[in-house]
């Protein structure tokens, strides 16, 4: 059920959930884990009505944080890692594109299956664009799923590729940046405590030296560092990370890694003392995301540089106190390669188009849909075809972008076939989590990550306290992803 007004609403939590000023109060978990969850976060994404959307994203993220769901920063686990006193395990960073509640609970299923403790839920600035979903939904979505499930804990939410775009970068830079620095500021509001930084698109390796490479990505990587700082929530440190790689251009090196840290750190000190670097550093190593789609629409295997990863982390840690290095575009990479990240000390490995493509193949989703999916991409995005790319080519490149246009078709898709999506997702899940090494991790997660409960208003449209303000307009964004 979508509630249709407030009132409504207000009714349906009664005996379950109670607002008290800006807090919330479970009286009966079983019943709001039941049918309530299901009811709030449908409402929270499809509603019409932007006081509905408003009040259940609220309700949600309160109730989980009465039941031990807090949005947390991984700044202190990652601490841990670039001193050696956590170790032996990469932790998996997942970015839903589509059918975000029922997949997040597959991720928390397979979690609690095997005991893990750091998983990591991302969405990118172009995600953000093409899938419809902004970072107060996603967190909803994902939130929600935890309570669902039964999931206690830290719950880390992640702005993955918070990036500079070349092209309004190319025109008209500080209005790039400024564009960055809001997102971030709508993304921490909503929980995300932990920013990708992505400005490695800057990068230009027409330079004669590598320190003037990445001049400009080092100098905007801490603006927009220090500008986290000042909005940050008291109590928490935002974890941020940095990239010198682009993805899908060449390895990176320990010489780059020096480069843009020597002067990343230079310039941060320019704006304020002690001020917290970032925990963690993305490299290129041989990946693209997505893959490299050949004529028949399967992907070509890719050769990882498996010993610039290790070398990079290395270095991260050894010279720069970080965790170490991040991974991109790693799903849809073999089984076999997975354990390797552990193997060679990677941080963070980030995963995505694996999971969007399991949900569009499974032999649960309905082939009408999927079609009008394909057709509605043929007509309306016929634009982004390649001049040599075949259909298969063309399509399995872009149906990414059918999910937000079809969001309510995917969100309401029959039960007994969102159960089976769910099941081959979470049995893909633990495969990953055993690979990566994070199962039964939960400890070390708790020793190191002490969750701060930062205080958010009730909204106006439950208090009354002032007109409900509408969201803010979906952004086109396409580059890098």
């Amino acid at each position: 059920m979508i509630f249709s007004s407030v009132d409504q609403l207000r009714k349906a939590i009664e005996g379950i959930l109670k607002i008290e000023g800006d807090n919330v109060r479970v009286l009966d978990e079983k019943k709001l884990r039941g049918s309530l969850i299901d009811h709030l976060v449908y409402s929270a994404v499809l509603s019409d009505d932007a006081g509905v959307r408003q009040a259940a994203r609220w309700l949600v993220r309160r109730a989980g944080v009465m039941l031990g769901v807090l949005p947390s920063s991984i700044q202190s686990l990652y601490e841990a890692m670039g001193r050696g006193d956590a170790k032996g395990f990469t932790v998996p960073a997942i970015n839903i594109r589509g059918l975000t509640y029922d997949t997040a609970q597959a991720i928390f299923r397979a979690g609690l299956r095997g005991g893990v403790g750091p998983i990591i839920f991302e969405i990118a600035r172009s995600e953000i664009g093409y899938t419809e979903q902004r970072p107060a939904e996603y967190a909803c979505a994902v939130t929600a799923a935890a309570i669902k499930t039964g999931w206690r804990g830290p719950l880390f939410l992640q702005g993955d590729h918070f990036q500079i775009g070349v092209k309004r970068f190319a025109t008209e830079p500080q209005k790039e940046i400024d564009s960055v620095k809001e997102l971030v500021r709508e993304a921490v509001e909503a929980g995300f405590y932990n920013i990708d930084i992505d400005s490695s698109t800057v990068v230009d390796l027409g330079k004669p030296t590598e320190t003037e490479q990445q001049r400009d990505n080092f100098t905007i990587a801490a603006d927009i560092t220090a500008f986290i700082r000042r909005i940050q929530p008291r109590g928490v440190e935002v974890s941020v990370g940095g990239e010198i790689g682009e993805v899908g251009r060449k390895n990176s090196t320990v010489g780059e890694l020096r480069a843009f840290m020597n002067g990343y750190l230079e310039e941060l000190g320019r704006h304020g003392k002690d001020l917290k670097g970032i925990s963690k550093i993305s490299i290129q190593t041989g990946t693209s995301h997505g893959g490299v789609v050949l004529p028949d629409g399967s992907i070509a295997t890719v050769k990882l540089d498996f010993d610039t990863l290790q070398t990079l982390s290395e270095a991260a840690r050894r010279e720069f106190g970080m965790s170490g290095a991040v991974q991109h575009g790693a799903s849809t990479l073999p089984d076999e390669a997975f354990d390797h990240f552990p193997k060679r000390g990677a941080a963070e490995v980030h995963l995505a188009t694996a999971f969007q493509n399991m949900i569009y193949d499974s032999v649960h989703f309905p082939a009408p849909l999927r079609e009008r999916i394909y057709e509605y991409i043929r007509k309306e995005l016929a634009g982004e075809k390649g001049a040599r790319d075949t259909d298969e080519q063309f399509i399995y490149k872009t149906r990414k972008k059918g999910f937000g246009p079809f969001k309510k078709e995917i969100w309401n898709l029959p039960p007994d076939v969102l159960r089976g999506i769910g099941k081959e997702l979470e049995d893909k899940f633990f495969f990953l989590f055993d690979k990566l090494a994070v199962l039964r991790t939960r400890d070390v997660t708790a020793k190191f990550i002490k969750p701060v409960d930062v205080p958010v208003p009730a909204p106006e449209s439950l208090t009354g306290k002032g007109p409900v303000e509408g969201e803010k307009k979906i952004e086109a964004f396409d580059e890098g992803e």
